[in-house]
């Protein structure tokens, strides 16, 4: 499935995205190993999640719903899982895979984790070798590439990791490794990353230390205790209406009931450098996480040097960030984001394929993308089956003379179901093709 997208010039409106993906994952985890049932509302109903929620299924773990986003969740406590009938397929979900590796490694029984053919070449080295660490029996195809089989173990023990590369996805598998581990196990970033696990390790009555880069749990005692909360929607989903509107002629956006928690919020940081007339309205709290109105203007950008400690709090938002920097005044260099490249394309070859194949003038560096901002024409990208590639290339039509068209689009779905209908509501005229 493809998008065809014609030029427009006013992207105005609000809307309310999707429930965030990464504690909608969390939250369907933790509440499987919790005493008793638990309830949230705003859960994700996308591809992804929703292996996730299979996959316990499979385990044995009644789950009522998504139903409006609502789900209901009976957990069977943190040795309450029992033996899958065969692999557990993740489609095209790296944090679900990465995380259940760490959540199952201590298991009792063994399991396979599989995927789509995209999720097949993602490398699993990062939370392969520590996992081994703690004393994990788990092996990969060559390339350290999934299917991740894990055999049995008696016990894990706790380690005292630091992590080479700031990944969320890695400190939260070693994470729920601790839960089943022996002794403390704690990981120490080399920068922030998003905090959500450690989050709602506490909001279920998991006792989580923090200082200075480092968090640690303690494995073996206690039990996790159903709870009841509401899922923010996603920032990473609210970039793309974010960006459609600063980057249009004219134009002004409300978006609702978006989550701001600090460790996701550098796209915010880095447009605002960038110019763009940003403000966070109507603060509250949604169970452990922090959320926000975002109103959002028409915008006249400049080209910056993208802060190194951004980067981590931005890593998912950089596809639209790009798009965002081709119509800045003057070049924008993003460097330190080497995870780009193993993230469900590489983001960085994809990214520069497509402003190139628009009219942009780009540069590849290892670790980023050096950027002048320039004037878009019409043309074809192929996303890559990358859904944050294929939503964020769509924008690129509110600058373009000419008609967009972007290829293999149907892995939106599993991050943004309705992302058409909400962006034509927004004035984007996109059509699925």
């Amino acid at each position: 499935m493809d998008y065809r997208i014609a030029p427009a010039v006013r992207i105005a409106g609000r809307c309310r995205v999707p429930g965030d993906k990464s504690i909608s994952h969390r939250a369907v985890m933790l509440a499987a190993l919790a005493q008793g049932e638990s309830r949230f509302d705003g859960f994700l109903a996308g591809a992804d999640t929703l292996a996730t929620a299979a996959a316990f299924r499979a385990m044995g773990v009644a789950i009522d719903g998504p139903q409006d986003g609502s789900v209901r969740v009976q957990g069977v406590g943190l040795h309450g899982l029992q033996p899958p009938a065969g692999a557990l397929d993740m489609g095209n979900a790296g944090t679900g895979m990465r995380l259940l590796a760490g959540l199952l490694a201590g298991q009792r029984f063994g399991v396979t984790l599989t995927g789509d053919e995209s999720l097949s070449r993602r490398p699993m080295a990062r939370v392969i070798g520590p996992l081994r660490q703690m004393g994990a029996d788990l092996a990969a195809r060559e390339g350290d590439t999934p299917p991740l089989v894990l055999r049995p173990v008696a016990q894990l023990r706790g380690i005292d990791y630091a992590l080479p590369m700031a990944s969320a996805q890695v400190k939260s598998c070693l994470l729920l490794a601790g839960l089943y581990a022996q002794g403390q196990t704690c990981v120490t970033e080399p920068a922030p990353t998003r905090d959500h696990t450690e989050r709602m390790l506490a909001a279920f009555g998991w006792p989580v230390t923090r200082q200075r880069g480092r968090v640690c749990i303690t494995g073996g005692r206690g039990s996790l205790q159903a709870t009841q909360f509401s899922i923010p929607g996603d920032i990473s989903s609210a970039a793309f209406p974010l960006v459609a509107a600063v980057i249009a002629a004219q134009g002004e956006v409300l978006i609702e009931g978006v989550g701001v928690n600090p460790t996701r919020t550098g796209i915010l940081d880095i447009l605002r450098a960038m110019g763009a007339d940003i403000t966070l309205l109507n603060p509250r709290d949604a169970g452990a996480e922090p959320v926000a109105d975002i109103r959002v203007r028409a915008s006249r950008l400049r080209g910056i040097a993208v802060p190194p400690e951004l980067v981590p709090l931005a890593i998912d938002e950089f596809p639209a960030i790009a798009v965002a920097a081709a119509c800045a005044q003057g070049q924008t260099l993003i460097t330190g984001a080497a995870e780009l490249r193993v993230k469900e394309s590489d983001r960085i070859a994809a990214i520069a394929s497509g402003l190139g194949m628009l009219g942009i003038t780009v540069e590849t560096l290892p670790d980023g993308l050096r950027i002048e901002g320039g004037q878009f024409r019409g043309g074809t990208v192929d996303s890559h089956g990358d859904h944050r590639i294929a939503m964020a290339f769509s924008l690129a039509a509110l600058r373009a003379p000419e008609a967009v068209r972007i290829r293999d689009c149907v892995n939106v779905g599993t991050s943004f179901p309705g992302y058409t209908v909400l962006m034509r509501g927004l004035g984007l005229e996109i059509e699925e093709a």
